[in-house]
């Protein structure tokens, strides 16, 4: 559970982030990072549509600065995911929201 979120901080059940993440069931992807750094792509997410998980949230940033491409939208729904983009603030909460009955995975940006 992400217990909170401030502009390039992230806690999740008790551990501090301090750089982008991925959050799948069960483990923590710490230090991600994208090709290029506001532009989310397929490539980005390679390990995250391996996983077993029905929801994949992205949070693209305190002020919503990366912006997700269309093969990632389109990956997301060929693989009959339920996809949520937002702010990561409100990212955060949708996580919450979503992982306590679906297997569900987030992509955070913490800052910008």
């Amino acid at each position: 559970m992400i217990e909170s979120y401030n502009f390039g901080a992230m806690a999740v059940d008790g551990q501090k982030y301090t750089a982008d993440l991925i959050i799948f069931p069960g483990k923590i992807k710490s230090d991600w990072w994208r090709r290029e750094g506001h532009k989310l792509t397929l490539e980005d997410l390679e390990g995250v549509f391996q996983e077993d998980i029905e929801v994949l949230v992205v949070g693209t940033g305190f002020y919503g600065l990366m912006r997700v491409e269309e093969d990632v939208k389109q990956a997301a729904q060929a693989r009959g995911l339920t996809l949520h983009i937002e702010k990561t603030k409100k990212a955060t909460q949708i996580f919450n929201e979503f992982s306590s009955r679906k297997k569900t995975a987030g992509a955070f940006h913490l800052t910008c």
